[in-house]
């Protein structure tokens, strides 16, 4: 991709943002503050739309390349979008996800492999993308947190290995940037919302996949390890607290610091963007395919953020200790 049709991407998605905010607000696509919200006015939801619509504009524009994977981008994005305007049935929804996983392995070619681990890989990716979207609760943190591990796949991709479609990377991160305008800022003018998260996790999986087998090299899952401590130990405390996982919630530990502790969102996301940065520093100039030496990693990181928020949160926030003695 070229510098100018980089620019040219970039101000067609930006004009395509601008026109889904009118319409947005003419058909009420709004996210209204609740009890739950880290927000306090009404904010358009649905912003992160044009992380699909960059996808698919890849798909169209530079070789018509991973077909199955843009099918199964396009109906989870919808199916999410859908799901933004009216709260669709949980069967509904998930049949849609199992549908684009699958089409997703197709093209990973991970169907050919045994049952039992497309099972389970199923299972994983499908967790995956739910965890990416409960993880998407204030200002900035998907669209940084995601432009972050997209701008590590693009420098793994021209400077190590060759894995996967630049232009494919380019075309989202420019999104990203577009949202990000709106988005990672003290009053966010848009959120996400469904389509917005679970498309870039969707799209992040593809990546990640595509990377994990090119190399044969697992330890890159790093690369989300605090979104998947984050978000391990919340269902881990909400489990202990015989609270029903499945349910809206914001128990995240990034919500805490932001809601309790009154920490700036933006300084919120930075803590985390930063973290991230280091371990994904730390995975491809020291760690590399040491696999014994990114367990380690994980088991001081997991040890380090529980007693973090031992320490923050306190024994009887993360066990209702209060609520039991009452």
């Amino acid at each position: 991709m070229t510098a100018i049709f980089a620019l040219i991407t970039l101000i067609g998605l930006f004009i395509i943002e601008l026109i889904y905010f009118k319409i947005a607000d003419h058909y009420n696509i709004i996210d209204q503050p609740n009890h739950r919200s880290s927000h306090s006015s009404v904010t358009i939801r649905g912003g992160g739309i044009i992380f699909g619509v960059a996808g698919l504009i890849s798909f169209f524009l530079f070789g018509f390349h991973y077909l199955f994977f843009s099918i199964g981008l396009f109906l989870i994005a919808l199916i999410s979008f859908l799901d933004d305007m009216h709260t669709l049935n949980n069967k509904v929804r998930l049949l849609v996800h199992g549908l684009s996983v699958l089409l997703l392995f197709v093209q990973l070619d991970v169907v050919y492999f045994p049952w039992y681990f497309t099972a389970i890989a199923a299972v994983v990716v499908i967790g995956t993308i739910n965890a990416y979207n409960f993880m998407d609760g204030i200002n900035g943190i998907t669209g940084g947190y995601s432009l972050l591990l997209l701008g590590t796949l693009y420098y793994i991709n021209e400077e190590m290995v060759d894995f996967t479609s630049p232009e494919l990377l380019i075309t989202v991160m420019i999104s990203l940037l577009v949202f990000n305008l709106f988005n990672f800022r003290k009053k966010a003018k848009c959120f996400a919302g469904d389509v917005g998260s679970v498309s870039i996790a969707f799209i992040i999986v593809f990546l990640l996949g595509q990377l994990i087998f090119k190399t044969q090299n697992p330890v890159y899952i790093l690369f989300l390890l605090m979104y998947g401590l984050d978000t391990v130990t919340t269902i881990f405390f909400r489990l202990i607290r015989k609270e029903n996982i499945f349910k809206a919630h914001r128990s995240h530990f990034y919500q805490f610091l932001a809601n309790e502790k009154k920490w700036p969102q933006l300084v919120v996301v930075a803590l985390y963007l930063v973290v991230q940065l280091l371990i994904n520093l730390v995975t491809l100039f020291i760690i590399q395919a040491n696999l014994l030496s990114a367990l380690l990693l994980m088991l001081i990181c997991s040890v380090v953020f529980i007693i973090l928020r031992f320490r923050v949160e306190g024994r009887e926030h993360l066990f209702n200790l209060k609520l039991s003695n009452d």
